[in-house]
């Protein structure tokens, strides 16, 4: 409005200062250009040359404004790609959201240089290229979505380890993600992402690493976390049990490693039925009954179980008279336990006390008819030289569970 004002102002000057030119000065002004001649007014010729000054001030103006990008076409320019930029943009999502991954791809790649938030354009084009199986694409794209926003790094890496993992490149995965955790040590994310990558690398002993931060953020539901530390501390004893057993095939045979594997487990693990169970097995397997029995005798006393008393019958203490008299003392307690009375029979015999385990297997079947029990019995009988007894209950544990109907047979 000023500039407005003072250009007005101006012009009125101008123009009062030729009227009184015109009227008091007649010169004036001749212009010979080769054959051309041109005679004006003084005055009119300063006004003209005026106008001619002011012509090429506007348009140097107008060109430089042009140039710096600042100028209303240019705003104009911008502003026009901008929209078309954020229309593509959300057509690109739309095909994402559809499935349309070729089409997605060309539009939010297309998009993504005028794009309000072109580090968004460039991941979900990641996503579209690898949907594609156009890996290389892939990695291009995400170079580029770093590129584009400062700070995006760990937006960028999760998303590429993210892509690795639905890729099953689970090697390039892994690597990813511990550059990822080198720089956010305690991201929830990276975290639950490297618990499944070790799960499906079958790599138990980082996994066993993992869990404690996995605890200690509240990651995992207790339930899942329980399973997942049982999983994890299984596959570590097996795989101990496995390697012992190829020393052995070589060189004398040491427990070393699988009972300083037990000593490592979490104090929930050492508590844990299942475990303890795993490692007694383990134990007896590898010719450790000794240090085995001693296991369970000790967790037996305070914490019953069906599974562990059943694997107590079976193992070959180094002193069975007192192993079968621990287990009596636990018959006070317990004098309706089928498990415990099966197992006190297997451990009559092992006491070569015949008679008694035979009552032993009688008073268990009568309380649980068990195919174990029956077939303990029919062998039994066997040595007896109860043929025909020993028979039907082979007979019968053969049957148990067999998912038999129940049809009439011949009268013997």
């Amino acid at each position: 409005m000023r500039r407005l004002f003072l250009l007005l102002l101006g012009a009125l000057l101008i123009g009062g200062l030729l009227s009184l030119g015109f009227q008091y000065d007649t010169g004036y002004i001749r212009i010979s250009l080769g054959n051309y001649l041109i005679e004006t007014n003084f005055w009119i010729g300063v006004l003209l040359i005026l106008v001619v000054i002011l012509a090429l001030q506007f348009t140097l103006s107008m060109i430089r404004r042009l140039r710096s990008g600042s100028g209303i076409v240019s705003t104009w320019l911008n502003q026009s790609a901008e929209r078309r930029a954020r229309r593509r943009t959300t057509q690109g999502l739309l095909a994402l959201a559809e499935g349309n991954w070729p089409r997605a791809r060309k539009l939010l790649q297309a998009s993504a240089h005028n794009a309000d938030t072109p580090l968004i354009n460039y991941l979900a084009a990641a996503q579209a290229a690898f949907e594609c199986g156009d890996y290389d694409a892939v990695d291009d794209l995400l170079r580029k979505a770093f590129e584009s926003t400062p700070g995006s790094d760990l937006a960028v890496g999760i998303t590429q380890a993210q892509l690795q993992l639905a890729g099953d490149r689970l090697e390039q995965c892994l690597a990813t993600l511990l550059r990822l955790r080198k720089q956010s040590p305690h991201h929830p994310f990276i975290l639950k992402l490297l618990k499944t990558v070790y799960l499906r690398l079958e790599d138990w002993r980082e996994l066993a690493a993992l869990l404690p931060e996995l605890r200690k953020r509240d990651l995992i539901e207790a339930t899942e976390l329980h399973q997942l530390e049982r999983e994890t501390w299984h596959n570590l004893l097996q795989r101990a049990a496995d390697d012992i057993r190829k020393q052995g095939q070589s060189e004398p045979q040491s427990l070393t490693p699988l009972t300083r594997l037990w000593d490592e487990l979490p104090g929930s693990m050492r508590k844990d039925e299942i475990t303890i169970y795993e490692y007694a097995r383990h134990l007896s397997e590898l010719g450790d009954d000794a240090q085995a029995e001693t296991l369970l005798r000790k967790v037996l006393k305070n914490h019953w179980s069906d599974d562990l008393i059943n694997l107590y019958g079976r193992i070959k203490g180094t002193e069975p008279d007192e192993q079968l008299l621990a287990a009596e003392r636990w018959l006070q307690d317990r004098p309706n336990n089928a498990e415990l009375l099966l197992a006190l029979g297997r451990l009559s015999l092992r006491n070569e006390l015949w008679g008694k385990a035979k009552e032993y297997f009688e008073t268990s079947l009568r309380l649980k008819r068990s195919r174990e029990t029956m077939a303990e019995l029919g062998r039994l009988n066997a040595y007896f030289g109860d043929e025909q007894a020993s028979s039907r209950l082979l007979i019968q544990s053969l049957l148990k569970d067999s998912g038999l109907p129940d049809l009439p047979m011949p009268k013997a």
